[in-house]
């Protein structure tokens, strides 16, 4: 029998936000009814999939309404790793449910399964004193600067031209506490949801882990899953079908096939955002040099074209 093909595809938590009027859980589970089927695309032909997914936006939400709660009616607050921990089983649910409803209209036999994961990093990591992760909605200038009055502590700064956002901190993962029961569920044939929202920060204190607050980045979280399993092919999907340079500039020029080598000279020449692109691209370089293997970026849509085609932005050593 012929091994399949793994593929650990990234999606980001603002895939499922398709505007500002529609941040509901219903408006999020008709965005996963758009984009699950070109995933299923994948495992129709052939692929064993391991869906990971981002919680930026819905990280902030539960947080800001913990805070709501406690100031007005002194409920006891949600801690952020709480938030972090919510919200991957919450979008993992969603995820899960949509993919095991499309394999089930196409008459499939294949079976999915999401699970937590628990994701160590270091105590004294930088990114502890310089929040980087943007979370939650998007903010004018002068609802920024509202909301810097009222809560002293946070950071809010502007996320990649789109508006303010609050930031928090964001360590690098070391290590999926879980990954010998994704290895065993993968050895068992089963597509899996995991290392949702980047995983649920940990710290290992006298042999015992210990919740931090923190948000980790979900495509290094995901590099790391790939990497980790070997993954044929690591994709991270995002709004574009693939990467550019000089972006939305009469001199855009959009990428197809290129090396490592020529990645990471283009991010030195500064061509990607660090609030949009780079962190994609930083997460493909990782997996690609640890691993040998393909790393590619390219809009959902495009998902089944990217591996069958050579669609999308295709990292190669």
């Amino acid at each position: 029998m012929t091994k399949k093909k793994t593929v650990v595809v990234a999606i980001g938590g603002n895939a499922l936000i398709l505007s500002q009027e529609a941040q509901t859980i219903e408006d999020q589970n008709r965005a996963l009814t758009l984009m699950v089927p070109h995933i299923v695309d994948l495992i129709e032909s052939g692929c064993q999939v391991i869906v990971t997914y981002g919680n930026g936006p819905q990280v902030g939400f539960l947080l800001r309404r913990s805070e709501i709660a406690t100031a007005s009616t002194g409920l006891h607050s949600l801690p952020l790793v709480s938030c972090v921990a919510n919200t991957e089983g919450g979008i993992g649910y969603q995820i899960q449910r949509a993919i095991k409803n499309e394999i089930a209209r196409r008459g499939l036999s294949d079976d999915s399964v999401a699970l937590l994961n628990q994701v160590v990093v270091d105590a004294d990591d930088p990114g502890f004193a310089n929040p980087t992760k943007p979370i939650g909605e998007f903010y004018t200038a002068d609802r920024a600067e509202a909301l810097r009055k009222e809560n002293p502590s946070w950071v809010l700064k502007e996320d990649a031209g789109r508006g303010y956002r609050r930031y928090v901190p964001s360590p690098k993962p070391l290590e999926i506490v879980e990954e010998s029961a994704i290895k065993t569920l993968l050895a068992a044939g089963f597509h899996l949801i995991a290392a949702g929202g980047g995983g649920i920060p940990v710290i290992r204190k006298n042999n015992q882990l210990q919740g931090v607050d923190a948000v980790i980045d979900k495509d290094l979280t995901s590099s790391l899953l790939a990497t980790r399993i070997n993954s044929t092919m690591f994709i991270i999907c995002t709004g574009v079908p693939s990467v550019a340079l000089h972006y939305g500039t009469p001199q855009q020029k959009n990428l197809g096939t290129i090396t490592l080598a020529e990645a990471e000279k283009y991010m030195e020449e500064g061509h990607f955002a660090e609030g949009s692109m780079l962190p994609k691209i930083r997460a493909a370089l990782q997996f690609v040099e640890a691993t040998g293997n393909r790393a590619i970026i390219t809009s959902p849509e495009n998902l089944r074209a990217a591996v069958v085609e050579g669609k999308g932005t295709h990292i190669i050593p």
